[in-house]
C-alpha cells in the first residue's frame, strides 16, 4: 500500500511516500511559507503519488482533541499565517484519504518505538534538540496526549551561575529548556552556530548540564525505559557520554536501577533511525489511518 507522510516543520515541509512497514520510497522538501503558498505544493505532491492514507507529524502547538471542532489545527504558533490553521482538515478535504495527525516529536517517538532505538520497550521518551526542543512520549505503546500534548521543551531549569544567557532565548518563559539549550541559544551566547564550536568549548558544559537536568526531570516524572536524544545539536557524539554521566550524578543514587547506575549508555541513547525518525513515524500513523495495526 502506498502511504503518504508529512513532516510539517516551521522552516520546511518534508513530504514522503512509503509503505505500512515504514519503508521510505521517495521524498520532497518544500519551504514553509504562508499556508496559501505551501499547501497547494504539498497537496500536488501527494496527489501525484496516489496515496491511500496520510500521516502527519507537525509543529505546534496542535489541537489533538478528536471531539474538538478544531481537531488537527495548529493553535498558538507565532509563525505568520499558521495560527489557527486547519492543517488536517485542509489536507483530508483535498486528498480524500484517511489521515492521522500528531506532533512532530510524537511521530518521531512512534517511529523509534516501533522501528528504532525504542523497540522492545513500552515506555520511551524521544527528545529533539535543534532549532527548538520538543519531546514525544510513548506510554503503554501509544503516544501521550492529555489536556493538550507534551511541551517538554518548556520545562523550567536551574541556569548555571556562569551562564552568560541566564534567561535563555524563549519569548514565553525565562530559563526554560528550549530557551537555554536549543541551537539558537548556543548561537545567541557565542555568536556562531553550534556546529562550529570545538569539542572543548564551554558551550558543551552548559548543554550537558541542561540536557542532564531534563533527563533527571523526565526520569523522576515519567519513568521512561529509554530516553532517545535526536536533532541537530545532538550531532556531537561526545555529548552522550557527558549527559549520561551528569544525569547519574544529579540523580545521586536515588533511582537505583542498573541501567542508570551501571549502564547509562543503554538508558540515554541516540536515535536508531538517524534523521528518519519523524518520517517513519508519520508513515506508521498513515498505516494506522488505513486500518493497519502497527505495534
Amino acid at each position: 500500500m502506498r502511504l503518504g507522510a508529512l513532516e510539517a516543520g516551521g522552516t520546511k515541509m518534508v513530504c514522503s511516500v512509503g509503505d505500512e512497514q515504514g519503508r521510505i520510497e521517495k521524498r520532497a522538501v518544500i519551504s514553509t511559507g504562508v499556508p496559501d503558498e505551501t499547501l497547494p505544493l504539498i497537496i500536488a505532491f501527494f496527489m501525484q503519488n496516489n496515496i491511500a492514507a496520510l500521516g502527519i507529524g507537525s509543529f505546534g502547538p496542535l489541537d489533538l482533541n478528536t471531539a474538538s471542532p478544531a481537531y488537527g489545527s495548529i493553535t498558538s504558533t507565532p509563525k505568520p499565517g499558521w495560527n489557527g490553521y486547519p492543517l488536517l482538515k485542509t489536507l483530508t478535504g483535498a486528498l480524500r484519504v484517511p489521515a492521522l495527525i500528531d506532533t512532530d516529536v510524537n511521530a518521531a517517538a512512534l517511529g523509534e518505538h516501533i522501528k528504532g532505538a525504542g523497540r522492545g520497550f513500552q515506555h520511551i521518551l524521544y527528545v529533539t534538540v535543534g532549532t527548538g526542543i520538543g519531546g514525544g512520549i510513548i506510554c503503554g505503546k501509544e503516544p501521550v496526549h492529555g489536556l493538550l500534548h507534551p511541551e517538554l521543551g518548556h520545562m523550567l531549569l536551574r541556569p548555571l551561575p556562569d551562564d552568560p544567557l541566564q534567561d535563555g532565548v524563549c519569548p514565553y518563559h525565562r530559563g526554560c529548556l528550549e530557551g537555554l539549550a536549543s541551537g539558537p541559544s548556543l548561537q545567541a551566547r557565542f555568536g556562531v552556530p553550534a556546529r562550529e564550536l570545538t569539542e572543548d568549548h564551554i558551550a558543551w558544559t552548559l548543554e550537558t548540564e541542561y540536557l542532564a537536568q531534563m533527563c533527571v526531570n523526565a526520569t523522576v516524572m515519567l519513568s521512561p525505559e529509554r530516553i532517545i536524544l535526536g536533532g541537530g545539536v545532538m550531532q556531537q557524539p561526545h555529548l552522550f557520554t557527558r549527559i549520561q554521566d551528569r544525569t547519574r550524578q544529579l540523580l545521586n543514587g536515588y533511582i537505583l536501577h542498573e541501567r542508570i547506575t551501571t549502564y547509562p549508555e543503554t538508558y540515554i541513547v541516540p536515535p536508531g533511525l538517524g534523521g528518519d525518525s519523524g518520517v517513519t513515524g508519520a508513515l506508521l500513523l498513515a498505516a494506522r489511518a488505513a486500518g493497519y495495526h502497527t505495534v
